[in-house]
């Protein structure tokens, strides 16, 4: 089986998480990355994303996109298969597809009705609008995120449809000559 990169993105509770695990799950020797692994590691000093984030909040941002992106290709030389999940919003997409220039990377955007998304972060463990609106910020990232890849509307999907949606519609990019 080919070696297969996907970058995955959506507004928090999208089901980024749950999918790009899925998906890993599916892949031969794939592996599932978690971009907000490297926030985590961040044991003081961290500075958490807000509506008006501060300098230094957008500064841990791009060291996490950069991490992300240097991890994924380390998996990528070693012979993986990657899908790697993250927030990826406006302007934000395309600087990360520039940092992953060079490997086959298909974008996959999640991107279910904003009430969907209420709902599910509602019935999830963790909280990952603290300081944010989701309509606000679903509206954002569908207005400003340029639609590059493939965009789903997983409103009425489940997990496992999810997949199935991304390996039959994705397509790897065209390999240079």
């Amino acid at each position: 089986m080919e070696k297969r990169f996907f970058l995955i993105t959506g507004v928090m509770a999208a089901g980024k998480s749950t999918v790009a695990q899925a998906l890993a799950a599916r892949l031969e020797r794939g592996v599932h990355l978690r971009g907000d692994v490297f926030r985590r590691m961040i044991v003081s000093g961290r500075a958490e994303m807000s509506e008006e984030p501060s300098p230094e909040a957008v500064r841990q941002l791009f060291l996490r996109y950069r991490l992300a992106a240097d991890a994924a290709r380390t998996y990528c030389a070693a012979g993986f298969s990657v899908a790697l999940q993250d927030n990826y919003y406006g302007a934000a997409l395309p600087h990360m597809l520039e940092l992953l220039q060079g490997l086959p990377v298909e974008a996959v955007v999640l991107c279910p009705r904003a009430q969907v998304v209420r709902e599910r972060e509602a019935h999830r463990d963790k909280t990952g609008y603290t300081g944010f609106a989701v309509e606000t910020l679903w509206e954002q990232f569908m207005r400003e995120t340029p639609r590059v890849g493939l965009w789903l509307d997983t409103s009425d999907m489940t997990p496992d449809e999810t997949v199935e949606a991304i390996l039959r519609d994705s397509r790897p990019p065209a390999a240079s000559p």
